[in-house]
């Protein structure tokens, strides 16, 4: 079983690694276009093209399934991504977990990059799945840059940001952003300091992973054999794991497995 992930950079790692705890005998093809980030800006024509290309290099290692790890292109490039591959490659979009959270009531915030925060598609999302739990959309210029290039000052600077405008009555925090994920206990922390009660978190990650196997028709191992390997593509070209990658736990959990082994 081969499962592909695609981002725009390391965001892909928090799904990876989930799909790595469920199944570590499953190969993973990790698919990125750091030479063009960030993919936010784009037009979604553009997008959809960059999206397009780091999915069909992941493609030609003919995986089972492809993730689209990145809240932004599933957005505005899953549409495109499933007429290309779809039905032979099921295709596997991001979502944010505000469904899960406004099910468990109080007072809700997403975390979002500027082009998703108060897009329609978010809004949408916002209106079906919040019934009377309130929900606040933060703008967090800047923070999935400062977490790709592994820029400690400015991901404190970003979060203290993005915590400084998150209402102080806030239970819990969405994460629509697959990079924020990689600091989401900085992200904890900053926001409880700011007055703010316990806090909860809501990734993407974990659904995605059982949502993959799922399409697949796989059921979750944690105790199978850790036999998968690992190929990592950046821009389409075979090289190692990422420098910034082994600075988070998530990136971490798949530094033992050699690239293309």
């Amino acid at each position: 079983m081969k499962i592909a992930l695609v981002d725009s950079g390391i965001g892909l790692l928090p799904a990876a690694a989930a799909v790595r705890r469920l199944r570590p005998d499953a190969d993973l093809v990790l698919s990125s276009d750091p030479d063009s980030m960030p993919w936010g800006p784009r037009t979604p024509k553009d997008l959809s093209a960059h999206a397009l290309a780091v999915a069909e290099a992941a493609a030609e290692h003919a995986p089972d399934a492809l993730v689209v790890a990145c809240n932004t292109a599933s957005v505005h490039a899953l549409p495109a991504l499933r007429e290309r591959f779809e039905p032979g490659l099921p295709v596997i979009g991001t979502v944010p977990a505000i469904k899960p959270a406004a099910a468990a009531g109080g007072h809700v915030a997403i975390w979002a990059t500027p082009a998703t925060t108060g897009s329609p598609y978010q809004r949408r999302l916002i209106a079906e799945f919040s019934g009377s739990t309130p929900v606040t959309e933060v703008a967090c210029p800047g923070l999935a840059d400062a977490v790709q290039w592994d820029d400690p000052t400015a991901v404190a600077a970003a979060i203290a940001d993005a915590a400084a405008r998150t209402p102080s009555t806030v239970t819990s925090v969405v994460l629509g952003c697959t990079h924020y994920e990689l600091v989401g206990d900085a992200i904890r922390t900053a926001v409880e300091h700011s007055g703010a009660g316990p806090l909860t978190l809501h990734g993407s990650a974990p659904a995605v992973a059982a949502q993959a196997l799922r399409r697949l028709g796989v059921a979750p191992d944690p105790a199978a054999p850790a036999t998968g390997t690992l190929t990592v593509l950046l821009n389409g070209r075979a090289e190692p794991l990422p420098a910034a990658a082994l600075s988070y736990e998530q990136g971490r959990v798949l530094a033992p497995v050699a690239a293309d082994r």
